[in-house]
């Protein structure tokens, strides 16, 4: 059988790097697969569509699968289990983000489900798979004839020493940067942006994502260039997926937008207003008998989402008031607390409208470290955080089946937004869970408010408190108008255009995440979102500080204490002992938790407990166990023996010394007893060792010197006398 020849494209990156698109030669039954090339890194993407919608299905049922192949890096996966199993957070991370920046680009009236499936099956260890798997994705998409409004692509863009670096090696991401965000987008429109930064200004944010945009239009015309060579691509398949009735469609508008109007426009809570739209929808279907509901009320329920989406738009278009009553600019009304529950480490409520995050510190030591293990990375998180979405904050009933995307996404988010203000000595692992009790609308940015809150409560000497908003955008078309909306509702991201989260102090961004579901958004709309969301961010911080303005200056009674010393590394294994029994049993003698890590030519040790007398007491027998004298140190020493040329003392469990017979005293001694007995607690300075490498010690240069005799005195007054 013939080997089918690859069809390729190139990308060259401003490095000189290149990025080789291919096709035809792997996975040839999908609708679409393509290997993209990085270096040693290859990801293949294949994309399959149903050729029919199921029935009823009103929207589009999208699944984007990554996941990392282990034999890409040559390992095999840890633990009992030797396949991949579940998908770890940084792969479904990686998930969302192609999810997001597809998803608003496939015709509004298609419904077949779509399924795309990422494969890392090469990496080099140095170039960075995530960057790659939205373009890998949008060229399978863009080679099928399935519809689809791209193609796009993604870069993940750093700030290294004032210079921007498109898609950092592994090596370059490690030598640090102050700003690192992953953009998606299409030929003209920004679409998704993720990421972190070091307080850098709104101005410095929208130049690296402009940058960023330029290199992305590079990939997408190699995207165009290869779909150019495959014909299925040149005609997208016809479909569908949606019937609909005109004159229902005319009767429902006439009949409701002025009602849902009148109910938007007056301010009411979240439950109250649904339940009045959902009136007038019953109103308007009591006409009809109950077979032609049988026929009609699924897509009358159609129609009128589609009138409340528009008359709640042009409320704020034209008038400027939002479904709660509130202008563009205000923030809903907020109330916070702190030291709410005794039995945490820190503690905090943060409320804003109807949105509620009741969120907790624990401290611990590092064997509560967040341990990562994949084929990208192998460390430890020391600062990680949890967010915690259950259905009864929205007043729903579902079944709970694990972690979301969703709470894994947000919980990312607000763990980025704080770990910039979490200082680099602190020697605590440190993990913020936030339980969302009610939600309306940004619950990830109460989330990173309420953490800042706990923190401080915690007594974490954080650099800069933090606080986070979500901002809103509503367009229309047709009258060229838009309106940026702070503090947005869960009705306002639902019905409109963008979701832009910000988090920062108040001298800069810290985090961010934007996802838009409308092509064309200028930078003109993004530069207006941040500058307003800086004025909602500042005074949402106003609110924290008012609360509590500085991190308290104790940890509470019950955290634990920790405490952290070096030893030299050739008395590890004194400590530990044989299979480990001197540790347990110090670990037991002291109530404690000891862990011992080697480094370099040391070994670190770090003790942890809740009475801080016990912990002295482990960190004194520890240093008994690895006691190194000190030269010209003085010392506390115990007589444990005297011979006839000196007296042997012991400085530290199992480490004695000889005081020799001239060194115990100035005067002339005939015999040791007559200076120190068996039992006696002398000082001693130490001196060093001598040439056979046996301990030196004195205890005369510790006492006062005693005066030399004038003779000539004594000579003068024997004369006087004769």
């Amino acid at each position: 059988m013939e080997i089918p020849k690859a069809i390729t494209e190139k990308i060259v990156l401003d490095d000189g790097r290149e990025i080789i698109l291919e096709t035809g030669k792997l996975a040839k039954q999908a609708d679409g697969s393509v290997v993209v090339k990085c270096g040693g890194t290859m990801l293949l993407a294949t994309v399959v569509a149903a050729k029919e919608a199921n029935p009823g299905v009103d929207f589009l049922p999208l699944t984007v699968d990554y996941r990392d192949k282990f034999s890409a890096g040559g390992r095999i996966p840890g633990g009992f289990m030797k396949r991949e199993g579940r998908p770890t957070d940084e792969e479904i991370l990686t998930m969302r983000l192609v999810d997001r920046v597809l998803r608003p680009l496939f015709p509004e009236d298609f419904h077949a489900e779509i399924q795309i499936m990422i494969q890392l099956i090469s990496y080099d260890g140095s170039i960075l798979p995530d960057s790659l798997a939205g373009l890998a994705a949008s060229s399978a998409l863009s080679i099928t004839d399935i519809p689809f409004n791209g193609p796009i692509s993604e870069v993940r863009i750093i700030r290294q020493n004032g210079r921007y670096i498109i898609n950092p090696s592994l090596t370059q991401m490690n030598e640090g940067f102050d700003l690192d965000i992953m953009v998606g987008a299409s030929n003209d429109s920004i679409v998704m942006i993720e990421g972190e930064m070091s307080e850098i200004s709104e101005k410095e944010m929208i130049d690296a994502i402009s940058y960023a945009h330029e290199a992305i239009k590079k990939q997408i015309e190699a995207e165009e260039r290869l779909a150019a060579k495959i014909e299925k691509s040149l005609t997208k398949r016809e479909y569908c997926h949606e019937t609909h009735d005109e004159e229902l469609r005319k009767a429902i508008t006439d009949f409701s937008y002025q009602k849902i109007y009148d109910v938007a426009k007056t301010p009411s809570d979240k439950h109250e207003r649904s339940e009045k739209f959902d009136n007038i929808l019953e109103e308007f279907l009591s006409r009809f008998t109950e077979e032609e509901l049988e026929e009609k009320k699924p897509l009358a329920a159609t129609y009128f989402h589609d009138v409340q989406k528009d008359a709640v738009r042009q409320l704020i278009l034209n008038e400027g008031i939002r479904l709660d009553g509130r202008d563009t600019k205000t923030i809903r009304p907020i109330w916070c607390e702190v030291n709410y529950l005794p039995g945490s480490h820190g503690s905090a409520i943060f409320t804003r409208g109807e949105t509620q995050s009741l969120t907790t510190v624990t401290l611990g030591s590092s064997l509560d470290a967040n341990r990562v293990d994949n084929v990208i990375s192998q460390h430890e998180e020391k600062f990680y955080l949890h967010y915690n979405f259950p259905p009864f904050s929205t007043g729903e009933v579902r079944p709970v089946r694990g972690v979301s995307r969703r709470e894994i996404g947000h919980g990312n988010l607000a763990q980025r937004a704080l770990k910039y203000v979490i200082p680099e000595d602190t020697p605590y692992t440190i993990r913020v869970v936030s339980d969302i009790l009610e939600s309306n609308g940004s619950s990830s940015m109460a989330t990173v408010c309420a953490g800042t809150l706990a923190l401080m409560d915690a007594g974490i000497k954080i650099k800069k408190p933090v606080s986070g908003i979500a901002m809103g955008l509503i367009t229309d078309k047709e009258s060229g108008k838009w309106s940026v909306l702070s503090d947005i509702l869960g009705d306002e991201d639902h019905l409109g255009d963008m979701d832009f989260k910000v988090t920062g102090t108040a001298d800069g961004i810290t985090a961010c995440q934007m996802d838009i579901k409308i092509q064309g958004l200028s930078f003109e709309i993004m530069e207006k979102a941040l500058n307003q969301a800086k004025e909602g961010r500042l005074h949402i911080l106003g609110k924290i500080l008012e609360t509590i303005s500085t991190p308290n200056p104790q940890l509470k009674p019950n955290a634990p204490k920790l405490v952290s010393l070096e030893i030299p590394k050739d008395f590890i294994g004194a400590i530990i002992g044989p299979g480990g029994k001197n540790i347990q049993q110090l670990q037991k003698d002291t109530d404690t938790v000891i862990t011992i890590e080697e480094s370099n030519e040391v070994g670190k040790v770090e003790i942890s407990g809740i009475d801080q007398e016990k912990i002295d007491e482990a960190v004194e027998k520890i240093k008994q166990i690895a006691f190194v004298p000190e030269v010209g140190a003085i010392y506390k020493a115990k007589v444990v023996s005297i011979k006839p040329f000196g007296a042997f003392v012991e400085l530290s469990k199992g480490v004695e010394g000889l005081v020799h017979i001239s060194e115990l005293e100035w005067r002339r001694l005939e015999k040791v007893e007559d200076s120190v007995k068996l039992g006696d607690i002398i000082e001693v300075k130490y001196l060093g060792v001598d040439e056979k490498k046996k301990i030196k010690l004195s205890r005369k240069v510790l006492l006062p010197k005693p005066e030399k005799k004038d003779n000539t005195k004594d000579t003068k007054s024997i004369e006087d006398k004769k």
